[in-house]
């Protein structure tokens, strides 16, 4: 079932990329208050993605990710300096890596294609991909909503990767955190595996993943 799997597509926030790991500087900014602020910003991030979707009204993600962060802060009542602000939007950038992704990723490599399929726009995925020096895998197989114009979950997303790696659905295995992107691309036709970090329930969406797992490094021993 797992080898007629020719290339593995991810996703980069929460999949690759821990996007809490810019509470340190949030809280070094706001004492006390940095989990929080990560939490409510990466949560109106998200939910602007898909209100833009369902309005027709495309903006990149650097621009949803900083009215994202604008209101996280005032629902939080923090007063941020335009310093402040800018310096958050560049640890955007900077993402660290979850721990086992990079021996994950050396494994997972063997034999198949490797490519990220992200709401990123062109210019973060690059930044945040070459700081963590993980070019040597997807090379320039690192895709962008911005160029459908629309966020993940639309097919039209998914079908990216169907048109830059050549390849049909059912070739392709789709790696995410987030379980409704999982189900998105499990209904696209992909084979979908979950990354269920928070160990959350299964998003109640008609199209359930192939496979749950911890984390990369379980998906690793599953597929390598």
């Amino acid at each position: 079932m797992t080898k007629d799997i020719q290339a593995l597509v991810f996703d980069a926030y929460g999949t690759l990329f821990d996007v809490h790991s810019v509470t340190r500087l949030a809280d070094a900014r706001f004492p006390g208050r940095g989990a929080a602020l990560s939490q409510a910003w990466r949560v109106k991030q998200l939910e602007y993605t898909w209100l833009r979707s369902l309005m027709g009204r495309y903006d990149d993600f650097n621009a949803v990710t900083a009215e994202a962060l604008d209101w996280a802060l005032e629902s939080l009542g923090l007063a941020a300096t335009a310093a402040d602000r800018a310096d958050l939007r560049q640890a955007y950038r900077e993402l660290s890596l979850f721990p086992e992704v990079r021996g994950a990723l050396e494994r997972l490599a063997e034999g198949r294609t490797l490519a990220i399929l992200s709401n990123g726009h062109p210019e973060m995925l690059d930044a945040v991909v070459d700081h963590n020096e993980l070019r040597v895998h997807f090379g320039e197989r690192v895709l962008s909503v911005h160029e459908v114009g629309v966020f993940k979950p639309d097919p039209r997303v998914y079908a990216l990767a169907t048109a830059h790696l050549g390849l049909a659905p059912e070739a392709i295995g789709f790696v995410s955190s987030n379980g409704w992107d999982a189900a998105g691309a499990k209904s696209f036709g992909f084979r979908a595996y979950w990354v269920n970090r928070g160990k959350a329930p299964v998003e109640r969406l008609g199209s359930p993943p192939d496979r749950v797992v911890a984390d990369l490094g379980e998906l690793a021993g599953l597929l390598a």
